[in-house]
């Protein structure tokens, strides 16, 4: 009797069980299905710019120093903008005390790329983070109307006519840019620089370097760009 009725109950439970397969493969099927995810229809070239930088040239008709930049930028998915820098530092500069003067006209370049940090990458606006290395070789003049001898009081002039420097610099940039009609953009950057590396002639650091400014470790900086972009 025992064994009829553990077979029994044996054979209820796999009925039961077969019973409820139906209705869970049912459940299976209506089972909403998780979003699929929509891509990126954009291709991955989408234009490039090309623009000039409109502070420097304000700085050198007012200040003794300035400079004339040009860029070139490429934007990838609307989300990537590397950009290419390039243009002619100047300074002329005479200290009104010392009479002691600094003169200079080089060329400089910068290569980076900026980061486009908003979420809708599309927007007619832009955020950007990015970073640049600048390299310049230049020539400079230091010059001085002399210093009088303390004992025959005559003046001894001293300086230096084409002494050779270099620098190499980085820089953490960031600022906006946006629409303002047709293919025209403008926007502005801040960037924080430091030298990586320099290289001075005999008479001195120069007072002035083309594309990263006035000398020193490191310094802030501003542009502010007018592109065309197509």
């Amino acid at each position: 009797m025992m064994v009829r009725k553990r077979t029994s109950l044996s054979a209820s439970l796999i009925l039961s069980l077969l019973s409820l397969l139906p209705v869970s493969a049912v459940h299976a099927q209506h089972r909403p299905s998780a979003p699929e995810r929509k891509e990126d229809a954009v291709g991955f070239f989408r234009g490039m710019a090309v623009g000039t930088d409109a502070v420097g040239p304000v700085m050198r008709s007012l200040a003794s120093y300035g400079q004339y930049e040009a860029l070139l930028r490429i934007n990838i998915k609307d989300r990537y903008f590397p950009v290419v820098e390039a243009g002619a530092g100047q300074a002329d500069k005479t200290d009104e005390t010392t009479g002691t003067g600094f003169k200079t006209s080089a060329p400089y370049f910068r290569i980076g790329c900026d980061f486009n940090m908003l979420k809708d990458k599309h927007d007619a606006y832009r955020f950007l983070i990015g970073g640049r290395v600048g390299y310049s070789s230049f020539q400079y003049d230091i010059y001085s109307p002399g210093i009088a001898d303390p004992i025959w009081g005559t003046q001894a002039a001293y300086g230096a006519v084409g002494s050779k420097g270099s620098q190499l610099w980085a820089e953490v940039a960031g600022g906006v840019d946006a629409k303002i009609w047709g293919p025209i953009r403008m926007g502005w950057t801040v960037r924080y620089k430091f030298r990586l590396s320099h290289k001075t002639g005999e008479i001195g650091e120069p007072w002035y370097v083309p594309g990263y400014g006035r000398g020193g470790s490191s310094r802030l900086g501003a542009t502010f760009n007018i592109l065309f972009e197509i």
